[in-house]
């Protein structure tokens, strides 16, 4: 262990987030994990981790922190201001902090998680073989909970060596719709629901968090009742109780749920999902289970290819040698 962050200023909500506890939905467990895996793995690359380690999600605003030892960070994911002993530094690059530094991060212009990662990875037990936070069971991250004031968090190992780098590639751009494939309930629904779920625009509420977006639109009606045998939530299920709202449940899902499910979220558009807030519009595009799995594969290969879109920063002194910049040179005598 060489060095610490000590929590200063917490933000709304920080917690320990990585890739997410997997094989463990059986036994009741959810999976947790990043809301935005896209930003996490950028994070994390930037500063020489495995793209799922374990990185602190800032939802809405950031926060204050100091670093007790020497650290190299990088923050990326929702527009939030990044200073560095009150000098503005840039997102999407990792930058080496000396003992003592202050990292301060502001509120989210746009977008609705961060992630700021340290080298080496957070030092904090895994539970279920992750160190995500599950807030409301109380498991993984920092003592199971949202980070306060005055927690120090360890960091593992030495600064990374070599250059500082930066992120040349965005993320995948926000859907214009998000894209669901009906089911597995569907017929729980009149054919006037099915057609407002893909007609209509929802409003994402301030009655959202991690588990899920309670949403706001035109009620969904019910043909079949709205209680059915309880079975099993996927990542983006989106539920109807009776109200007729729907509910789009997200990555501290409950396993399991007694509600039908109208469709669900594909998997590619669960990350865009993540960056959104409440207020945001939210309207839906049905696929084929077809045409999910393409959009699966593109979001694999852009996080196959993202380690290409890691750079160094400064110029690339061999790059600028071998463009032949030069073509003669001039004791100055001619005119």
């Amino acid at each position: 262990m060489t060095a610490w962050l000590r929590v200063l200023v917490p933000g709304p909500l920080t917690t320990i987030q990585d890739g997410g506890r997997r094989g463990w939905l059986r036994f009741g467990v959810p999976g947790s994990g990043a809301l935005d895996p896209c930003a996490l793995a950028a994070a994390n690359l930037l500063v020489g981790n495995a793209g799922d380690a374990g990185a602190l999600e800032l939802t809405l605003a950031g926060g204050t922190f100091a670093a007790e030892g020497a650290l190299r960070i990088a923050l990326c994911g929702a527009d939030m201001d990044l200073t560095i002993d009150g000098a503005p530094a840039a997102r999407d690059r990792s930058h080496t902090l000396a003992p003592g530094a202050v990292v301060s991060i502001g509120t989210a212009r746009s977008g609705a998680r961060a992630y700021l990662a340290a080298g080496g990875g957070f030092a904090v037990p895994p539970a279920f073989g992750s160190v995500a936070t599950h807030l409301r069971s109380g498991i993984g991250g920092f003592g199971g909970r949202a980070l306060r004031t005055g927690d120090v968090l360890p960091v593992t190992g030495p600064v990374p060596s070599g250059p500082e780098l930066r992120l040349a590639e965005a993320p995948p751009p926000l859907p214009p719709r998000v894209r669901v494939v009906l089911g597995p309930q569907d017929d729980y629904f009149t054919p006037t629901a099915l057609a407002l779920l893909s007609e209509s625009a929802f409003t994402i509420t301030a009655q959202s968090d991690r588990m899920g977006y309670r949403l706001a639109g035109p009620a969904l009606e019910h043909a079949k009742g709205f209680n059915i045998v309880s079975d099993g939530i996927a990542p983006g299920s989106i539920q109807v109780p009776g109200s007729g709202q729907p509910i789009i449940l997200l990555a501290d899902r409950q396993t399991t749920g007694g509600y039908p499910k109208i469709a669900t979220a594909i998997s590619a558009d669960l990350p865009a999902l993540g960056r959104m807030r409440p207020g945001d519009t939210v309207r839906f595009e049905p696929v084929t289970i077809e045409a999910a799995a393409a959009a699966r594969r593109a979001l694999l290969d852009w996080f196959e290819a993202l380690p290409r879109h890691i750079v160094r920063v400064g110029p690339d002194t061999e790059r600028l040698l071998s463009a032949n910049l030069i073509s003669g040179v001039t004791d100055g005598s001619a005119t």
